[in-house]
């Protein structure tokens, strides 16, 4: 019998992923696996790009807004609930469609979780003041000399990862990088991944009306109700640490939200980093016609079933 299919469709942020995501579903009569770790805390909405209610209610969606700001939730918690419902999902549906821009969540899925070492916990205390003291620039400036290759693909704005690939550097005298993609989990389901993408100029136009809708749409005024909290985990990223600096009287509007901008074209980079290494991703331009991506799709189902 052949193998259950999850389609991945991964690409930068703003190139499309969404909509791409909800016509396949439609086409296949499935349902959503969101990977974008930023969508699932339901205080951040604007800022993460959460589908609107019509796309919401187009087809079903799973691990959109279904936790707080103020609840634990690792990658590792992540996977465990993906895969429970996965193997709920497929009790209904041939094939399940899985979207995100967050790379090790969507490799979560796909590979399981690499295997690192334990290392002394101490090292994480002094790195958690280190960044209340001096601040994430500190930790960017230390894990770089480090281990040049994760933070040349990592979201070196998130201090949660900085702060775990600088434990693990500093607790085992080797590159976090250096751990990665050695564990390989076995699924019971086949993937096939798509991927979107579009020229530098596009890409980042279209980040640049993004981020003016989120202000249009406020923004501001849900970034002002996180602020209290801005010290949480889940609140260090592109599109509130920037509006918290305006809040602290730190920057202007105007320039806060240029560096909304900025940071978020350089996510999008090395998001695109990130996909571009691996070498079973199935590009296509963002504009590319539907049909072209559901031939190929299909394509790729019959020849891995009959492998």
């Amino acid at each position: 019998m052949a193998l259950k299919t999850l389609i991945a469709v991964v690409g930068p942020t703003a190139i499309g992923k969404t909509r791409l995501a909800i016509r396949l579903a439609k086409h296949y009569n499935t349902e959503i696996l969101s990977a974008d770790s930023r969508q699932f805390y339901k205080e951040m909405q604007l800022g993460t790009a959460v589908p609107s209610a019509e796309e919401l209610a187009a087809v079903p969606h799973h691990c959109i807004q279904h936790k707080s700001i103020f609840d634990a939730y690792s990658v590792g918690d992540f996977e465990k609930e993906a895969i429970a419902l996965l193997n709920n999902l497929f009790k209904k549906h041939d094939c399940v469609i899985m979207v995100g821009g967050s790379g090790l969540y969507v490799d979560a899925v796909i590979n399981g979780l690499d295997a690192f070492p334990n290392v002394d916990p101490a090292i994480r205390e002094r790195l958690n003041k280190i960044l209340r003291d001096k601040g994430i620039t500190e930790l960017q400036s230390q894990l770089k000399p480090m281990d040049e290759t994760y933070f040349n693909h990592m979201d070196i704005h998130n201090p949660r990862r900085l702060i775990r690939a600088l434990e693990i550097c500093i607790g085992t005298g080797k590159p976090y990088s250096s751990f990665l993609n050695k564990k390989k989990t076995k699924r019971l389901f086949q993937t096939i991944t798509v991927g979107l993408t579009a020229n530098r100029e596009v890409i980042y136009h279209h980040i640049n009306q993004r981020v003016d809708k989120m202000i249009e749409e406020g923004l501001l005024a849900e970034a002002k109700s996180v602020y209290p909290h801005k010290a949480l985990n889940a609140l260090q990223t592109v599109g509130y640490n920037e509006l918290f600096n305006y809040f602290d009287g730190k920057w202007e509007l105007d320039f806060a939200i240029s560096e909304i901008k900025k940071n978020t074209r350089r996510f999008a980079k090395r998001q695109l980093t990130w996909y571009r290494k691996k070498d079973n991703i199935i590009w296509f331009n963002h504009d590319a016609e539907f049909n072209t991506i559901i031939q190929k799709i299909d394509k790729e189902r019959i020849r891995t079933a009959n492998e």
